[in-house]
């Protein structure tokens, strides 16, 4: 997708329905260094049937006995206002995205103009609609939570189906929060030597270290979910990071990877001028007359900023001396 790790603020369904959040959270998230404030969007009635219960995460974190349904039909914005939301993030400068959970808000993000299609964890398999995400030839990010190494197989494939060569595979836990132990943050690089294909992480713990770490680990994506404040009714936001962490979250990727590098192991422009008093080199232990043989008794490794290095000690050793050389004058052949 780029060359440096894409930062997204997963706004979700924090907006609570209401589109003036929305534009909150899109400002906050601009102001947080974040590169992509992103929704989801649907039409409830395409998304789910009306029984569904509500998942127990859901549940603790609404606090309401209400169905999905009824939960997500409070929850959905229209088309019309994510259009508001678009212009704004065009004109505060931070990239808009959104999931769509069914086809007919698929097309409408991308006559909307998103940069990318993001498939969420709940439809890993859903091969009719991951090939018709495909047709649309966008770059394609696709969350694995809830799935198998087999799942996601299938879902790659049926993306490629459709005509997707852009795609990048996101390792994820599905549940808000994560448990530590069950993040399993290694799954990532399998999910990288299996596909050979980039891969980044969709992060629902708390707090920053696992996102960095996934980054260290070689993510070019992360995804986290972002609230204004945790304490927010509605079931996302106790599993979401706040604007001053998602703040330091940001530099705390940004310097991972900078400290990344090449991965070339040779000396930077600081090492090398400071190895010129630091490196030990072969000197003289005592004075040496010319045609002296360089040996342990006359040669010695110290700092100093003239002379063969100390790794030379062999090829020095049995040489003739050409000149002579005082205490500690470093030895040149």
């Amino acid at each position: 997708m780029r060359d440096r790790c894409l930062i997204i603020a997963e706004a979700g369904v924090n907006h609570n329905g209401d589109i003036n959040l929305a534009l909150e959270l899109c400002n906050e998230a601009k102001k947080s260094g974040a590169d992509v404030i992103k929704f989801q969007t649907w039409k409830t009635e395409s998304l789910i049937t009306r029984n569904v219960k509500q998942a127990e995460y859901q549940k603790n974190n609404t606090g309401k006995e209400e169905s999905q349904f009824d939960m997500l039909k409070r929850l959905e914005l229209s088309y019309e206002e994510y259009k508001i939301i678009k212009k704004h993030c065009d004109e505060i400068g931070i990239v808009f995205a959104s999931t769509a959970d069914e086809p007919e808000s698929l097309d409408f993000l991308v006559d909307l103009g998103i940069p990318f299609i993001k498939s969420g964890s709940g439809d890993i398999g859903n091969v009719s609609f991951l090939k018709y995400m495909g047709t649309k030839r966008l770059p394609v990010i696709l969350s694995t939570g809830m799935s198998t190494l087999a799942d996601v197989d299938i879902s790659i494939n049926a993306l490629k189906e459709g005509g997707a060569t852009d795609i990048t595979v996101l390792h994820c836990t599905t549940n808000y929060p994560c448990p530590y132990e069950d993040v399993n943050l290694k799954a990532m690089l399998t999910l990288q030597d299996a596909f050979h294909l980039p891969v980044g992480y969709s992060d629902h713990t708390i707090g920053r270290d696992v996102a960095v770490a996934a980054v260290a680990l070689g993510a070019r994506i992360i995804e986290k979910h972002f609230t204004l404040d945790r304490n927010m009714e509605g079931p996302d936001h106790a599993a979401s990071t706040e604007p001053s962490d998602f703040k330091q979250l940001v530099k705390g990727i940004r310097v991972v990877e900078a400290s990344l590098g090449t991965g070339l192991k040779k000396l930077t422009v600081a090492e090398t001028r400071i190895s010129q008093v630091i490196t030990k080199r072969i000197v003289a232990k005592k004075a040496i007359k010319p045609g002296d043989y360089f040996s342990d008794k006359n040669i010695c490794v110290k700092r100093n900023n003239v002379g063969e290095r100390a790794c030379e000690w062999e090829r020095v050793m049995g040489r003739v001396a050409a000149h002579t050389y005082s205490i500690d004058e470093g030895i040149v052949l």
